[in-house]
């Protein structure tokens, strides 16, 4: 099957490696050359995807298209010229459209009586601040006094719409829903490690969570997906704070990440899953649940004698990014390393029989970066504490 991968940032990087898992043949489009994903595609064509008789053109070639951004004004051209040239596309509008916006996203929790953090005022400090329609950590503010709170709100006031919610401690979780025509499936959960800056750094899977937490996750994104009559992919991330997990944001895209994870860990790439569509494959409940090998999958960044762990953000910036094999002792890696290179990135994936495992072997890998780069300081920093509480 021929794919068309729309976008090569980091969402591109994603498509393009589960694609071509999948042993399909990738176009890639986009109009820096120097995009990460431009490395890991069949073919690479560099314009602007606002050109609607080149997209067109693009199209008409391929079987899937894959749209791998975030500008709305794109997607819909994208979604245009789809449904012009009668072509498959992963992209539901009006979802998106929903997801996108987080003040929208919460209207629609508290409608279905899913558990979400408590909106100002409504709330105690500290508070989280983000914009309403940014993903990740992009704008993000953690606030721990009134004070703080309104000198912020004097910085940013005349710059969009704003979220404002109680701050919950506890671990991050992940869970993809997929859906066509009313018909949905949720997959692995897995666990997500922020960097000091509340990116994330790592993805770990199976998660560790009890199975009666897994499947309110799963029966949680099937009630949303429901309610959107989701026709593509979604994800749900939620906090397990105070025993209970509370919704932060979905996002009716193709995430990064955690797919590669999940395919790493499970073997089922849901991007197949998607562009094949569903047939005769396994219900919801034994995706959800299925058995899996351990994964770390996580970001390093070598350079100034240390190796650092950091968001998926240093990914983002350093030109075409390649597969490579037993990358240090991880079973795969992306990256722009190269060995005169002082200065590199890579995405390590490291798997093992289960997660202790993968533990092990991570520690050994990062140990064989270290020794034959001659570094001597490793780093791996965690967001901050919050005063007199010992939480993040």
């Amino acid at each position: 099957m021929q794919v068309a991968v729309l976008g090569g940032k980091l969402q591109g990087v994603e498509a393009c490696y589960l694609a071509k898992k999948a042993g399909w043949d990738v176009l890639l489009v986009d109009k820096n050359p120097e995009a990460p994903a431009v490395g890991l595609c069949d073919r690479f064509l560099s314009f602007d995807l606002l050109n609607k008789d080149k997209l067109a053109q693009v199209l008409r070639e391929v079987q899937f298209i894959v749209p791998a951004l975030e500008n709305k004004l794109v997607l819909d051209a994208i979604y245009e010229c789809a449904q012009a040239a009668g072509v498959k596309v992963l992209y539901d509008q009006q979802a998106y459209r929903l997801s996108a916006s987080k003040l929208e996203s919460d209207k629609l929790f508290a409608k279905l009586g899913i558990p979400a953090p408590k909106p100002w005022p409504d709330c105690q400090f500290p508070v989280t601040v983000k914009p309403s329609g940014a993903s990740g950590s992009k704008g993000v503010y953690q606030v721990q006094t009134l004070s703080e709170f309104n000198e912020l709100l004097q910085k940013i006031n005349k710059q969009g719409e704003w979220v404002v919610q109680e701050f919950l401690a506890g671990p991050s979780y992940s869970i993809e829903i997929a859906g066509i025509n009313n018909d949905y499936r949720t997959f692995q959960v897995t666990e997500l490690e922020m960097d000091a800056g509340y990116d994330c750094k790592r993805v770990l899977a199976p998660a560790i969570l009890a199975a009666e937490k897994i499947q309110q996750l799963a029966d949680c994104a099937l009630v949303i997906a429901k309610e959107l009559q989701l026709n593509g992919i979604m994800d749900v991330e939620v906090i397990l704070h105070e025993g209970k997990l509370k919704v932060l944001e979905i996002d009716a895209r193709l995430p990064s990440q955690t797919l590669t994870a999940v395919f790493k860990s499970t073997g089922i790439n849901v991007l197949e899953v998607l562009g094949t569509g569903f047939g005769n494959s396994k219900d919801e409940k034994e995706y959800t649940a299925m058995a899996a090998r351990g994964v770390i999958y996580e970001h390093i960044k070598v350079g100034g004698g240390k190796v650092e762990v950091c968001g998926e953000h240093i990914m983002g910036d350093v030109g075409p990014l390649h597969l490579k094999t037993d990358f240090f002792g991880a079973e795969e890696a992306i990256t722009n390393y190269h060995k005169d290179k002082q200065e590199w990135v890579a995405t390590l994936m490291v798997t093992g029989e289960n997660r202790d495992q993968a533990l092990q072997c991570r520690k050994a890998v990062i140990k064989n970066i270290m020794n034959s780069c001659g570094l001597k300081q490793y780093q791996d920093l965690t967001p901050p504490l919050l005063p007199n509480t010992g939480k993040y």
